[in-house]
């Protein structure tokens, strides 16, 4: 925490200024300028032009850069530090770029449920965009039930639960807060395409659907497996033709296996996502500052110390792949739809080059270069 978070927080202890704090911003003469529909159907007044806005994640960065051209920075005034504990490397990366968003006030480490209203209360934000999440508890109903008492707009987005269905809007109600409707719309028909070419392939396949076990977060723990299901990284496995196996017996975004009903599903196929960075130990390494033979080495290591997976028929002849975890939470997850398609289908999607697809949206809609590694094919001999 930095002194002036201290200094706030100390101030805070006061309710007598906590009381003036929210006084004011209920009787606020701010003009609401438009109406935006958030992604939970709600109608929120919000000024024309934000110039004091809070983000409930960093992560939100994925989307936020798509859109504001110039410094996406110049209108946060506060935001979670989960990008930094989450994706270091794309929070170096803009950081080399942009130093100014070192100074944004943290609100915590973590994501919404860790934010401190009061803190909130006393930046008097013209927005707080908050993501819509697989799960709610206490903290996250008092932080908005504070903001609506105190007349602040809470605008909810979805780019993390279900990403078929929300993605879309959650870019143009971004797109709407920052009056960059325009690069909200073209970001989606680049979307569009690539999606309706996947569909479109799809919907003329006749065969069996390749099964496939999608394994979250390799090395973050020692047993088999955590996965994700009817939602986030599930659901975009669902639209690149994927049988999950674990839709037999899960039906939430997320559940877990036993190491028993993976050895005995013995998926076609085996994905497992990851965030490590080069100095990680025990992850799988993926992003930006990631080199190939750096992945399959975190690869091999990690697959090797789970019984489980060394079972799985599927690493032995070359039916698995690594892709960057935090793809759930971006729009740029595009990309890693197309590399789900192309490596369970590869003759239906010969044409289709899921890195190409990256590297695209990085030219034309974000301020930072491409580099690193976000997914890969691990062939038969590398798992040897």
């Amino acid at each position: 925490m930095n002194s002036d978070s201290v200094r706030l927080s100390g101030a805070l202890r006061a309710p007598s200024l906590l009381g003036a704090i929210l006084l004011m911003l209920a009787l606020s003469s701010a003009a609401w300028a438009k109406s935006i529909t958030d992604i939970d159907g709600n109608r929120v007044e919000i000024p024309d032009h934000p110039q004091r806005i809070v983000l409930g994640e960093s992560r939100m960065l994925y989307t936020l850069a798509l859109l504001e051209p110039g410094d996406p920075f110049q209108h946060i005034v506060a935001w979670p530090q989960d990008l930094k504990k989450y994706d270091s490397q794309t929070w170096n990366s803009f950081a080399r770029q942009f130093p100014q968003m070192l100074k944004i006030p943290s609100l915590g480490s973590g994501g919404p449920n860790a934010m401190n209203p009061e803190q909130i209360l006393a930046l008097q934000p013209d927005v707080v965009i908050l993501p819509s999440l697989a799960r709610y508890d206490d903290a996250d109903l008092r932080l908005v039930s504070m903001l609506k008492a105190a007349h602040i707009p809470v605008v909810k987005i979805d780019l993390r639960v279900h990403l078929l269905k929300n993605t879309r809007r959650s870019v143009e109600i971004f797109g709407e807060v920052l009056n960059q409707q325009a690069r909200a719309q073209a970001f989606n028909r680049f979307y569009d395409a690539h999606m309706q070419v996947i569909r479109q392939r799809l919907a003329r396949y006749q065969g069996a659907k390749p099964s496939v076990l999608l394994q979250l977060h390799l090395g973050r723990r020692n047993e088999c497996c955590v996965t994700a299901i009817n939602g986030s990284l599930g659901e975009l496995l669902n639209a690149a033709g994927g049988a999950n196996i674990a839709s037999k017996t899960q039906h939430g975004v997320f559940g877990r296996l036993s190491e028993e009903s993976v050895i005995a599903a013995q998926p076609d196929f085996y994905f497992a996502t990851g965030f490590g960075d080069n100095a990680s130990q025990g992850l799988l390494k993926l992003g930006p500052e990631v080199a190939p033979a750096a992945v399959l080495t975190s690869f091999k290591q990690l697959t090797a110390q789970q019984n489980g997976l060394r079972e799985l028929h599927a690493l032995r002849n070359g039916h698995a792949a690594a892709i960057w975890m935090n793809f759930y939470l971006s729009p740029w997850h595009i990309a890693a739809t197309e590399f789900m398609a192309k490596t369970l289908y590869p003759q239906l999607f010969t044409d289709v080059d899921p890195e190409k697809t990256l590297q695209q949206i990085f030219h034309d809609f974000l301020p930072i270069p491409y580099s690193g590694t976000y997914f890969k094919v691990i062939s038969p001999t590398e798992t040897k």
